[in-house]
């Protein structure tokens, strides 16, 4: 094990990373209950979803250990299965074995992107200010996560401000719920507040954030993993932590139905359909390339921000991956094991598979090899059978360690002249944006595109490395096919 992982030479212990695995594990645990209630709106079997899910996390996740030796975890990404399910099939009318076959293909893209390098192209081509915003824009990410699922804010919305409710546009006296309320869409008008407490969850999330801070001040092994369980105790009886078992996601349940989703992209109902006319092809076009972009960037976001930091991909590394050939980096094996993820994904039955952000939790409990993710990887087999039981453990519970690890992870900021504006607005956009819109990608992108509008208008246009220019006109198409879907 040493020999396989290099133990030693990444300052790290075997109980470690064990304790590292199990927190990114269960920071990324709600995957499994929230990827089957997105997708099953499409008409999937919600048993097939859940089982799909852990074959491509687990798949994904231990091609990343085993291979790239870097601790992080993959599942089918959030936002990526919203994408799937209320754009491609809902808005834009694919079934859902066409929306496989069209996240296959982008499967396919992403690893073409990475064997001939123009992933790692981008990555050198990311100024360094850019660079250290983009990890502390994921650490206020995570951190927001956090604060959200702890149940920490409480939004209002003027009535003048809600767009829509389950999808339908808002009229006076014209609109019907016959289910009850399942979606709100609201703009600027919502307005955050701290919430007052009363409430048993956000006051366990607030007791778990104390224990976990007086831990890791305390420089406690494992503290945020310990954090978690003690958390988790002490909601039982608060009555936030519900010691009920549902069977509803059990192997036995699952694997029958899996049969359904397995290779339903090749069907004559995905693939088959794909492609059957000029404005299909089109349409799938489009969609292909809003897939990818969200996917890659949601990536290198991930790497970028918590790889430096921490020393996973250090300078020597980052070397080997701007001079290397062929798989001569972690950066260049975490890239390739990245890109596959989705296509097993797809094939099973699930969206865009994507390295977590999450990982931060672990890496943020010590994590630094590949043996974090192959235990991560264990744990969703073993979800397979014991899916009841890791729903025991509550969002409040998760929630203090995502804050703790997203303040961890600002660090990077000092890096930054925020002196200079040129320097600081598109530090600002690549950074606290991305918490504010909820979207890695996005964050970036909007970092990228005023780089280059500032270089533009300051006459410095040659500073603007080629490949960032075309990324970010790529950026900038994507905005534009969004808003045209």
């Amino acid at each position: 094990m040493e020999n396989f992982f290099h133990l030693k030479d990444n300052k790290t212990t075997p109980m470690t990373e064990v304790m590292a695995g199990l927190t990114t594990f269960f920071a990324m645990s709600y995957i499994l209950f929230v990827n089957p209630q997105v997708l099953s709106q499409t008409g999937m079997p919600a048993q097939a979803v859940f089982l799909a899910t852990i074959i491509a996390s687990a798949v994904g996740t231990l091609v990343m250990g085993l291979f790239a030796n870097v601790p992080y975890a993959l599942a089918p990404g959030m936002g990526l299965n919203a994408f799937f399910t209320y754009t491609v099939v809902f808005a834009l009318g694919f079934s859902w074995q066409e929306a496989l076959a069209l996240v296959f293909i982008c499967g396919v893209i992403n690893i073409l992107i990475t064997v001939t390098k123009i992933r790692k192209l981008i990555i050198v081509a990311i100024p360094e200010t850019i660079q250290h915003a983009i990890g502390g824009g994921i650490g206020v990410f995570v951190a927001y996560i956090g604060i959200k699922n702890a149940g920490f804010l409480q939004f209002t919305s003027e009535a003048s401000s809600i767009n829509t409710i389950n999808g339908q546009p808002l009229k006076a006296g014209a609109l019907t719920l016959k289910h009850g309320v399942e979606s709100v869409v609201s703009n600027g008008g919502i307005v955050p507040a701290l919430v007052n407490f009363t409430q048993a969850g956000a006051l366990l999330a607030l007791i778990g954030l104390i224990i976990m801070v007086i831990l890791n001040v305390k420089k406690v092994p494992g503290a945020i993993l310990i954090g978690i369980l003690l958390t988790t105790i002490i909601g039982i009886p608060m009555g936030v932590t519900n010691l009920h078992l549902s069977a509803a996601n059990s192997f036995s349940s699952t694997f029958a139905s899996l049969q359904t989703t397995f290779g339903a992209a090749f069907s004559a109902k995905g693939m088959g359909s794909l492609f059957t006319s000029p404005d299909k092809i089109a349409l799938s076009i489009m969609t292909i390339f809003a897939f990818s972009f969200s996917d890659i960037f949601d990536t290198l976001g991930t790497f970028i921000g918590t790889g430096r930091r921490t020393g996973i991909f250090s300078d020597a590394d980052e070397h080997a991956l701007e001079q290397g050939s062929g798989f001569s980096s972690k950066m260049d094996r975490a890239l390739f094991a990245d890109s596959i993820a989705t296509g097993v994904g797809s094939i099973f039955g699930t969206s865009n598979v994507t390295t977590y952000v999450e990982s931060a939790a672990g890496i943020g409990a010590g994590g630094r090899t590949g043996l974090t993710s192959v235990v991560v990887a264990g744990m969703f087999l073993l979800s397979s059978v014991f899916a009841p039981f890791i729903a025991i453990v509550p969002t409040q519970a998760l929630a203090p360690a995502l804050i703790l690890v997203g303040i961890m992870m600002m660090s990077t900021f000092k890096e930054i002249e925020w002196e200079d504006l040129s320097q600081a607005v598109p530090a600002f956009m690549a950074s606290i944006v991305m918490g504010f819109v909820y979207n890695i990608s996005y964050g970036i992108a909007a970092g990228f595109i005023f780089y280059c509008l500032i270089k533009l208008i300051t006459g410095k246009v040659k500073e603007i490395h080629p490949v960032l220019a075309i990324v970010t006109i790529g950026f900038i198409l994507n905005f534009v096919i969004l808003a045209s879907l």
